[in-house]
């Protein structure tokens, strides 16, 4: 499965991934689960808003276990982030029937679409759209870099856009969520374990900064003449890395748009997209605001105009308790080891936190000896992926199978 996925969507420059949203890589990725799905026996399924669904039982008999995560990639992302937890959950099924494992309830692998956000700036449209979180209109109103709309995109991919939304009477057919993902940092390697279990995800957003000036001539206009915005963005990355440096949280504008974007012109415009993370809303708060005033400040000395605009944002997300200990309690003990699996907090968003509001979830993570995510060294060893696979087998067949 792992080889047959690898070259899909990969580009031959970078050596990473671009499998955006509804594009041909998307596509090939799609194919890909169906015949997975189908090899199995397994009852294949496409939801209003394009995620797919495998089923081993009846998909309406309610009280369901559901595992999978999604597909698609950053610019230039690794091949583990999302494709791990896909890989993972077909193999782990397989694990279960060689176990001969007596299922009592039914099971489903399912691949969410549009996770990363990389074609229409918002991540996790396909999961938000089912829990009630994105709404239709707003969904509309997505637009890519070369301003295809998203129900234009899902159009053109096959798919009908007039039917997406919320679809509540699905999730409630689902009793337990578990995500399997690549661990983006490194707790993991410091504590020497190859698998741990998903605490809770940071308060998160994105927030984009508008700075206005006035185009003029690179070579002929004089500095103290200038309303360059590029200067007053500067700043404000400079300010984003001192505010979260006394948060003890993470801020990073990591994209950035320029008008007219020539060599030797002034820009008119320069838009910067900021991605704020923080162990709690407070802490997030302070930090975006802080960028946020000094922003504003640069931008008045500067003469330069200002607008923030908040485009997605996801509070503090506490995977449900009684899982989470359920979890715990299946991995801790097996086999020769005697430990607990260790329970760790991460900063990154997942289609698990968004469906955490509707139905009970968790996560499990794989060791990440290097940290490095949403890059193409992103990297987790064969052993541990496979021991990955043994322990979401193990908890699917704790959940689904007593």
């Amino acid at each position: 499965m792992w080889r047959e996925l690898l070259p899909v969507g990969r580009h031959q420059d970078s050596g990473g991934y671009r499998r955006y949203a509804w594009t041909g890589a998307d596509a090939d990725c799609r194919a890909w689960f169906r015949a997975q799905a189908e090899a199995r026996g397994l009852t294949y399924e496409v939801d209003r808003n394009g995620n797919q669904w495998a089923w081993l039982g009846d998909p309406l008999a309610g009280d369901a276990v559901v595992t999978g995560s999604h597909l698609d990639s950053v610019p230039d992302g690794g091949a583990f982030d999302g494709p791990l937890g896909v890989v993972s959950s077909f193999a782990a099924l397989d694990e279960l029937r060689r176990r001969g494992a007596e299922f009592t309830r039914p099971l489903a692998i399912s691949n969410f679409g549009d996770e990363e956000g990389a074609r229409f700036g918002l991540a996790c449209v396909g999961s938000r759209l089912a829990a009630g979180q994105l709404t239709v209109e707003a969904a509309h109103r997505l637009r890519d870099g070369d301003g295809i709309t998203l129900p234009q995109a899902m159009e053109a991919a096959g798919y009908e856009p007039d039917a997406i939304g919320p679809d509540p009477e699905r999730l409630a057919r689902i009793g337990a969520f578990v995500e399997l993902h690549v661990e983006q940092g490194r707790a993991l390697d410091l504590t020497g374990d190859p698998v741990g279990i998903a605490s809770a995800i940071w308060p998160h957003g994105r927030w984009r900064f508008d700075f206005r000036g006035e185009a003029n001539h690179a070579g002929t206009t004089r500095l103290v003449d200038r309303r360059d915005p590029m200067l007053t963005y500067a700043e404000t990355v400079l300010a984003a890395r001192r505010e979260a440096e006394l948060a003890g949280a993470v801020a990073t504008f990591g994209k950035i748009s320029v008008e007219p974007n020539g060599v030797n012109a002034i820009p008119s415009l320069v838009r910067g997209w900021l991605d704020s993370r923080a162990a709690d809303q407070d802490r997030l708060d302070a930090v975006v605001g802080g960028i946020e005033r000094a922003a504003r400040e640069h931008a008045e000395r500067a003469g330069i105009d200002l607008d923030v605009v908040r485009e997605s944002f996801t509070p503090v997300v506490e995977f449900e308790h009684a899982l989470r200990d359920e979890l715990g309690k299946i991995l801790t003990g097996r086999g020769d080891a005697d430990r607990a699996v260790p329970v760790l907090g991460t900063g990154a968003g997942h289609d698990a936190g968004i469906l955490s509001a509707s139905v009970p979830t968790a996560m499990l993570f794989v060791r990440n000896p290097t940290g490095i995510s949403h890059s193409p060294a992103e990297y987790a060893a064969e052993d541990d992926c496979v021991a990955g696979v043994i322990a979401l087998a193990d908890v699917l067949e704790g959940l689904a199978c007593s």
